[in-house]
């Protein structure tokens, strides 16, 4: 299930407003008069055990470690502080990958004060000499080290927020297992502090370096093996059949790329793939952007699984994987932007169920190659409008010594986008 914070049954009191201050490895010294001050003033001093431990005795304020899990902890924490000056501390920029998002979502950003301080990022890119605006940055702070495949593109530039003195090493891992092990790695530690340093520099397929500070990140200059025994894989949609494992429900790269195309994907969005397949939907979406979301449903249990692995490996472990039948499967979960039904057509109710979820200026898709579906889409079609195509691709093979055409199954494909005049149960 995507996860959702409970809603409480009755208005908790207002939080106060607090004061985020960005501290970087330079810790106290490297702090502004502003900063420094205020942090003096403060009566109640929230942040992670290694920032307060940055201050000196003259902060008097009395200091508490954020509790784990953070995020529900939030609004009871600071409510229960109200009437005092709050400080929370934060790394470098509090707004980037910091709790400063945090706060400004739970509490609103008109009660949240921002002091930022430059952040590793920044600091990384002035010592390699990177354009700031060309260096995409991967978070693996608290997330899985999977989600770097996404990211690997032969020529380009990243930069990994590590999570700890382990995440180098698990890098270069990754970089071998996916065909990357040329990729060049430099390890920057303490960014901005007098202990600041460079340990570690090679490539992904020889890395050996032990681990270092637990406060580092990694620069990595992509390049891909040219022997590499894999398909290459590109930013957009339709990838190769040969990406995925598969038992041969997969919806092939040029009706992928056609659907991925109708269903315009856009950031942050959230697909309900459903009849999952091999995921090659779900996970060709979440690819387009690392704050697209999906829900794929898959009601046999070994095909759930296969779906988790093709996530895993092609960069989007997020991918939520539900095993059952739709559309029982479907209550419950966030409202889509966008549907996609690669199986289960004849199932009753599931067309209007997902038609019902989606509101309005959200997508539907449907893809099949049988005429009992077919019909069914095509009554949808006259209700509903949209546009009702079929795609047929066909291969070039050898016939003899000759080559010829062969041609696959014909998909029908339904798509259509709901309107103000098309609400749920409304016919054209």
């Amino acid at each position: 299930m995507i996860p959702a914070y409970p809603v409480p049954d009755r208005p908790e009191p207002e939080p106060p407003a607090v004061t985020v201050v960005g501290i970087g490895a330079g810790g106290w010294n490297g702090l502004p008069e502003t900063s420094r001050a205020l942090l003096v003033d403060a009566e109640v001093l929230i942040g992670g055990a290694r920032h307060l431990a940055l201050l000196p005795a003259d902060c008097l304020g009395e200091r508490i470690a954020w509790p784990s899990p953070l995020r529900p902890a939030v609004r009871s924490l600071l409510t229960s502080h109200a009437g005092r000056r709050i400080a929370v501390l934060a790394s470098g920029d509090p707004l980037f990958y910091g709790i400063g998002r945090t706060l400004v979502e739970e509490l609103g950003a008109g009660a949240v004060r921002v002091l930022p301080h430059p952040s590793s990022v920044s600091y990384a890119c002035a010592r390699l000499g990177w354009p700031l605006e060309d260096t995409e940055v991967v978070t693996l702070a608290g997330r899985p080290t999977a989600r770097l495949a996404a990211a690997l593109h032969h020529g380009r530039r990243l930069l990994i927020l590590s999570a700890d003195a382990t995440t180098p090493g698990e890098v270069a891992a990754l970089l071998r297992d996916r065909g990357f092990g040329p990729s060049r790695m430099r390890v920057l530690e303490q960014l901005g502090g007098e202990k600041e340093r460079t340990t570690a520099e090679g490539t992904a397929g020889n890395w050996a370096h032990p681990p270092g500070d637990p406060l580092n990140i990694v620069a990595l200059e992509i390049r891909r093996a040219l022997d590499a025994d894999r398909p290459r894989l590109g930013a957009g949609p339709g990838l190769p059949d040969a990406a995925y494992e598969h038992d041969g429900q997969l919806t092939k790269r040029h009706v992928r790329a056609a659907t991925l195309g109708v269903l315009a994907p856009a950031p942050g969005e959230l697909l309900w793939d459903i009849g999952g397949g091999s995921g090659s939907i779900g996970i060709e979406w979440m690819r387009t952007h690392p704050s697209c979301r999906a829900v794929t449903v898959e009601r046999d249990p070994v095909r759930a699984e296969r779906i988790a692995r093709n996530a895993e490996r092609l960069g989007v472990p997020g991918l939520c994987v539900i095993t059952g039948p739709a559309p029982d499967m479907l209550a419950g979960l966030l409202p889509p932007d966008a549907v996609f039904i690669g199986g289960g057509l004849t199932v009753p109710g599931l067309l209007d169920a997902c038609w019902a979820a989606l509101p309005v200026g959200g997508r539907l898709v449907a893809n099949t190659v049988t005429l009992e579906s077919e019909a069914l889409l095509t009554d949808a079609y006259r209700r509903y409008g949209g546009e009702l195509v079929k795609l047929a691709v066909a291969h070039a093979v050898p016939v003899g010594a000759f080559t010829g055409w062969r041609q696959a199954m014909p998909v029908t494909q339904w798509s259509v986008e709901k309107t103000l005049n098309l609400a749920p149960g409304v016919d054209r």
